[in-house]
């Protein structure tokens, strides 16, 4: 040890070296036209905050007008290059190219991610530049496009959050919050990209359905060119003259809004203030953030629940070696009446059940003993696969099913778990549904659908009319979350945005993968192989373990090992939800 020497401070937690950025090359003097274009596609892949070397490739007139923010195309391999006889080279003043390519997905303007397919196809022209002489670009493609793989180095998936339009939370009665996933540049100052996102409201496929606190125009102050938490993980958000009259609650709720969307970015970010010119708004720590709106992702579930070999429901709370097992209090626990499939409510006092036969679902308390009852709902389907799916329970304490009576197709609600159902409507919907599950929010479904033996999961918005004597519900623009997936076995939502899938794709093997609702792939994507999965079982905390169902029984998956049986005797696990 040494006696002596001066002091020195150190930090306790070593600072990370951040990703390395990557700058693209200039044009270097009389570079020939295939190297112009070259040096321009990748400058499309580097970290240059503006495009601005991208630009340099370019005419002057066309480097005003490039938007590469317009588009970003993914392809599966980078854009191939082949030269285009239509240019008149022979008079060496002009020179076109043909970028192809196979899609695989478009990120558009408001940084929305869809799945996309087909072939690239697209002319890309130079001309000498008459000043200079120099070959440059002056009709480049739409947007940016790159590869998969330079996409995935590039681009990263967060959440932005705003405030479901017509549910409130079934326990609190406060405003529920709503995850909208956007791909922005990971090392292109992705905090005041989410706020400049935030601000500037939901994407088109979310936005029926949500609403933001932030008032119509609101935006950064003149000036502002980007945004740093403090080293008190304090991020103090300077706004324009729009937000300069709003009121206490409103206030709280667009720094809750700041604070959801930011903590998927920076989970140390602890406390977001608000001005307005020279005048502090207000402030909102994570502490309070959870008293001004409820969010999925904070809310952890007090049991496990799961079908055992008897066609009980039980419930368990540890997922070791150690876990025990318990009925469920009341009448879906003590084995009376054989059920296939349960529900229960998010507050995990009441579960709906249905039968063994899947002719009826029943709705009981899961407090206390009590009789079932006669069912809230029957079906008349004449097998087992032509009758009830299992039930799936919203946020505001709803219940959804689907009637799969080829005679009577129906996806049906039942406010508050009974009375007389309602007909939801499904204008989009292009075969049987075999699947229900009803994100914490209320207002996105996912759906398992059935269409010529192929099984695709679908993500839906779920449309309110409130004006009538009886809401009329609709679900809205069904786009599919797992388009290289041919069988979809079952899911589960497992995040705000995301979702656990077990499948396969054609000539496949059945595999256990996360999957965004917007049809994106997470980096952690792929989970450890499991065959012959009934059921999977994930929570809106991703902190909360993953369990499944299968030939061998009851499963868990502990971080970073394989599967591991619980129980040798079950059919169906699940969360509350």
């Amino acid at each position: 040890m040494p006696d002596g020497g001066d002091l020195r401070g150190v930090e306790s937690t070593p600072r990370q070296d951040t990703q390395v950025r990557v700058f693209a090359m200039p044009p270097r003097d009389d570079a020939p036209p295939s190297e112009i274009l070259q040096g321009f596609l990748e400058a499309l892949t580097s970290d240059d905050p503006r495009y601005s070397t991208a630009r340099q490739y370019l005419t002057p007139d066309a480097a005003q007008k490039w938007q590469p923010e317009s588009a970003t195309t993914v392809l599966v391999d980078g854009p191939g290059t082949q030269a285009d006889r239509a240019g008149t080279r022979e008079e060496a003043t002009d020179y076109t190219f043909r970028l192809t390519g196979t899609r695989v997905a478009t990120v558009d303007a408001q940084q929305a991610y869809t799945p996309a397919s087909g072939d690239y196809n697209q002319s890309v022209h130079l001309a000498r530049d008459k000043k200079s002489g120099q070959w440059r670009i002056d009709v480049p493609p739409e947007g940016v496009v790159m590869g998969k793989s330079d996409f995935q180095r590039n681009y990263m998936s967060l959440n932005k959050y705003y405030f479901a339009s017509d549910t409130t939370s079934a326990g609190s009665g406060q405003p529920m919050a709503v995850a909208d996933p956007v791909y922005v540049r990971e090392r292109v100052d992705p905090t005041t990209q989410m706020v400049r996102s935030l601000l500037a409201g939901p994407t088109s496929w979310l936005r029926p359905v949500v609403r933001s606190s932030f008032p119509t125009g609101t935006a950064l102050a003149k000036g502002v060119a980007s945004l740093t938490p403090d080293d008190q993980n304090k991020l103090t958000v300077p706004l324009n003259g729009k937000a300069a009259g709003i009121g206490q609650g409103k206030c709280d709720e667009m720094a809750a809004q700041l604070l959801f969307t930011l903590k998927s970015l920076n989970a140390t970010l602890d406390e977001v203030e608000l001005r307005a010119g020279d005048r502090r708004l207000c402030n909102l720590t994570g502490d309070r953030a959870i008293a001004v709106a409820e969010r999925g992702a904070e809310t952890h579930p007090d049991y496990l629940y799961f079908i055992d070999g008897r066609h009980r429901l039980l419930r368990t709370t540890d997922s070791g070696d150690s876990a025990r097992s318990e009925p469920v209090p009341g009448a879906l626990g003590d084995g009376a009446t054989a059920v296939r499939s349960v529900a229960v409510a998010r507050d995990e006092h009441t579960a709906a059940g249905v039968s063994l036969d899947g002719k009826a679902l029943y709705v009981t308390t899961t407090v206390a003993s009590s009789s079932l009852g006669e069912p809230v709902l029957q079906s008349k389907g004449k097998t087992e696969n032509d009758r009830l799916t299992t039930p799936s329970w919203d946020g505001q304490g709803d219940l959804w099913t689907a009637d799969r009576d080829p005679a009577d197709p129906r996806l049906l609600l039942l406010e508050k778990g009974g009375g007389d159902p309602l007909e939801v409507l499904t204008p989009s919907l292009d075969g049987r549904i075999n699947a229900v599950r009803v994100a914490a929010d209320g207002v996105r479904i996912a759906l398992v659908v059935d269409k010529g033996g192929k099984q695709s999961l679908l993500i839906g918005r779920i449309e309110r009319d409130l004006t009538g004597e009886r809401p009329v519900v609709s679900v809205q623009e069904l786009r599919s979350a797992t388009p290289d997936l041919e069988q979809v076995t079952t899911m589960s939502w497992a995040g705000d945005s995301r979702l656990v899938v077990v499948g396969r794709q054609a000539g496949g093997v059945e595999q256990v993968q996360y999957v965004q609702c917007d049809g994106s792939i997470p980096e952690t994507g792929t989970l450890p192989g499991l065959t012959e999965v009934t059921s999977i079982a994930a929570a809106d905390d991703t902190d909360t373990p993953l369990f499944a169902t299968s030939k061998g029984g009851l499963l868990w998956l502990p971080g970073g090992s394989g599967w591991r049986t619980l129980e040798e005797k079950a059919s169906v696990a699940f969360y509350p939800g």
